[in-house]
């Protein structure tokens, strides 16, 4: 192992807590579709979505790769400009938490690093290309998700046509099982790897290490903590995602998780931090659509829409301000 120095502790134990506050925050990514549904109880879904969790994060480590190295010059970083990017990213999990909003995590780490990096070095310590790369990837995987969850349910409401009504539900609450333990697996392969990236970005800095290579301490950890997060339970967010943008059943809930694990895993294994709440949730949204389009409830959706448009720079404006303070007191 190496002596770590007090900043590097605090950064490791910060980033730790963010991935701890990621897995609490995005729980209802993996579970409140199963839950919304009667499928499994509260209990057994947050136990089985935190076992899981830690299995996904042990699938790669490209993302992490991508958040250590590809978004800020790991030349420039500083022990404090790491930790004030996550306690932006911590505050604003907590924040939008308690008010029951399903935002992105991922948001909010990486609007937290290039707020502190801005004020740490201006645009010159921000990889812009990498930055591009991320956005387009959050952009476009909710599109993804909409699209897939549609195309998932347009195909089984064909092939399912004629089943008994009773049936259909039997059959798809058994399969909604394997597709919510798919969704948990992929939000841990996806979610732990962002911290991953973070403790690595800040043992490069601090010269541990020479690469960027994830120390396999860190991935241990990282699956913990974001395992320990998830079997705690956002129920607020579980209410929201699964409650109150869609009235949904077993078969709607199949469709929205393998449509939303199936981008999150193509994602991880290209090494695209996305955001697996607005993947999750644009699914909902499509297999609702095919539902009937009255059946989703658009103002709940139009009020997730404005917190994920105010994440990314309201995350990077509390990471500046904790930064601006932290150099003061240097």
């Amino acid at each position: 192992m190496f002596d770590l120095n007090g900043m590097l502790l605090l950064v490791v134990a910060l980033a730790l807590l963010f991935d701890f506050s990621n897995g609490w925050h995005d729980s209802a990514n993996a579970i409140a579709t199963v839950v919304s549904t009667r499928v499994l109880s509260p209990l057994a879904a947050v136990l089985m979505a935190g076992l899981l969790n830690v299995a996904g994060a042990f699938m790669s480590t490209a993302v992490a790769k991508m958040v250590g190295s590809g978004i800020v010059d790991p030349a420039a970083v500083t022990q404090s400009m790491v930790a004030a990017a996550l306690g932006g990213a911590i505050i604003w999990n907590f924040f939008t938490l308690m008010l029951g909003l399903p935002t992105s995590s991922s948001h909010a780490l990486i609007g937290g690093l290039v707020g502190a990096a801005l004020v740490h070095g201006g645009w010159k310590v921000v990889k812009l290309t990498g930055l591009r790369s991320v956005l387009e990837a959050m952009v476009l995987s909710p599109l993804f998700g909409f699209v897939i969850g549609l195309a998932v349910m347009v195909a089984i409401s064909h092939l399912c046509f004629r089943t008994p009504r009773p049936l259909a539900t039997r059959l798809f609450s058994r399969l909604q099982l394997v597709s919510a333990g798919f969704m948990a697996f992929s939000h841990g392969a996806n979610d732990a790897q962002k911290a991953m990236g973070i403790i690595t970005l800040a043992l490069l800095s601090a010269g541990h290490i020479t690469s960027a290579d994830v120390p396999m301490w860190v991935i241990v950890a990282c699956a913990l903590a974001m395992g320990l997060g998830t079997a705690v339970g956002g129920w607020k967010i579980v209410r929201t995602l699964g409650m109150r943008i869609l009235t949904l059943e077993p078969v709607h809930g199949f469709a929205a998780e393998t449509a939303a694990a199936t981008v999150l895993l193509a994602t991880a294994h290209i090494g695209l931090p996305v955001s697996t709440t607005h993947t999750i949730t644009s699914s909902v949204m499509g297999v609702g659509v095919v539902k009937r389009f009255s059946a989703v409830r658009w103002g709940v959706t139009a009020r997730i829409l404005y917190a994920w448009i105010f994440t990314l720079p309201g995350a990077a404006l509390v990471a500046a301000l904790i930064y601006a303070g932290l150099s003061r007191l240097a």
